[in-house]
């Protein structure tokens, strides 16, 4: 609208003209404009972008559910049932996830189980990132470093997937956030440090509160909240844990740098200038200091090669990947096939093509499960998650 309907001197001059007609000719144009200007400016917001990733086993026969969910959730856990409890015995569960692109969220109805993600699992599937659980119904006891946290509803549980947990849960409904590591910049140490909490103050409340009204809205989102709406979760995450007393006071100061440090390399895993040398200059830190930081690790050179052999046995394990053994010791930073071969089987104990023959009969027999030619698997969502 341009605003000339309401113009005094328009409004009398009709009025002068005697016209019976010239009112209601100037009130249809007038709405008629304005219907076209907010057709536009809903247009302009575009159609909802979000499609739910949706898996179940409530249609599975009984005895294969369990087994179904163990391979659906491979990369995130490992999975065992209840004592006294039988795969015959049937595990009704439903997942829901949507993708935010910074961000997954899960709606999740799950049957009584227990968990762990282990040393082995992180080598499988060596992702980093913060899950945050809302649990409606239900509880939940994880322990990381011989502390249990328990979580119930009316709390939030804060926990790091690139550290060994382990846990159980009862017949539960619950929403779950992923959200990447290097999502919060420095910041991610705020959350190192509060690892496996449970929180139940004003701000966790009102952290479950915006939860609650996002979930509600994630049918009819478009492509331009989504960046806000991942900002929103950082920023309230944050808040949430600065409040949490660090654990490690005295030790607390330098982990901003070694922070930055951690985030370097994993940018540059595929680069062979990636060194002690270019870390302290990107750093501007000595090398003395350097190798403090990573003394706990075994040092820097075994922390960059450790992260290198992760990566390779990630992308060994991953079916999608078809590129050489050699193509795959390259793009991690190998200067020979023999060099990986041996520093592989070093850490792992199996070679590189032991680890990729294992990783393809695993996902064979998840596809024996799944008919539908369209299966996909949340592990790719959680792989993709921040990159």
């Amino acid at each position: 609208m341009n605003g000339r309907p309401n113009h005094p001197g328009l409004m009398s001059k009709t009025d002068e003209g005697g016209s019976a007609t010239a009112k209601p000719r100037l009130e249809r144009r007038r709405w008629e404009r304005k219907e076209n200007s907010d057709g536009d400016a809903v247009a302009m917001r575009g159609p909802p972008v979000l499609k739910p990733l949706e898996f179940s086993t409530r249609d599975m026969p009984n005895e294969q559910q369990f087994g179904a969910w163990q391979s659906y959730m491979e990369a995130v856990a490992e999975y065992r049932l209840p004592d006294g409890k039988a795969p015959a015995d049937g595990f009704p569960a439903e997942h829901v996830a949507w993708n935010l692109g910074g961000a997954l969220i899960v709606q999740l109805r799950v049957a009584a189980h227990s968990y762990w993600r282990s040393t082995a699992k992180l080598r499988a599937s060596p992702i980093d990132h913060w899950r945050m659980a809302i649990l409606r119904s239900g509880r939940s006891w994880t322990e990381v470093d011989g502390h249990v946290a328990q979580n119930e509803p009316g709390k939030v549980e804060f926990r790091t997937l690139g550290h060994p947990s382990r846990g159980r849960m009862t017949d539960a409904e619950a929403v779950l956030i992923y959200l990447p590591r290097d999502l919060f910049g420095d910041s991610a140490t705020v959350l190192d440090d509060a690892n496996n909490v449970v929180l139940s103050d004003n701000l966790s409340r009102l952290l479950i509160d915006y939860v609650s009204s996002l979930e509600a809205s994630l049918p009819s989102l478009v492509a331009e909240d989504l960046p806000g709406i991942v900002g929103m979760l950082r920023d309230m995450v944050i808040t949430s844990l600065s409040s949490v007393e660090h654990k490690h006071t005295a030790e607390h100061h330098g982990v901003g740098l070694m922070e930055r440090a951690r985030r370097y390399i994993r940018q540059n895993l595929d680069s062979p200038d990636l060194t002690p040398e270019s870390l302290c200059q990107e750093l501007a830190t000595s090398r003395t200091r350097l190798y403090q930081l990573f003394e706990s690790s075994g040092g820097v050179l075994h922390y960059i090669r450790r992260k290198r052999l992760l990566a390779s046995h990630a992308a060994l394990c991953d079916p999608a990947n078809q590129k050489l053994i050699s193509e795959i010791a390259e793009a991690t930073g190998f200067d020979s096939p023999a060099n990986f071969s041996r520093a592989f089987k070093l850490e792992f104990g199996y070679s590189p093509r032991e680890a990729r023959e294992h990783a393809a009969a695993e996902h064979a027999a998840y596809l024996g499960t799944n008919t539908s030619e369209d299966t996909k698997n949340f592990s790719d969502w959680l792989a993709a998650l921040g990159r």
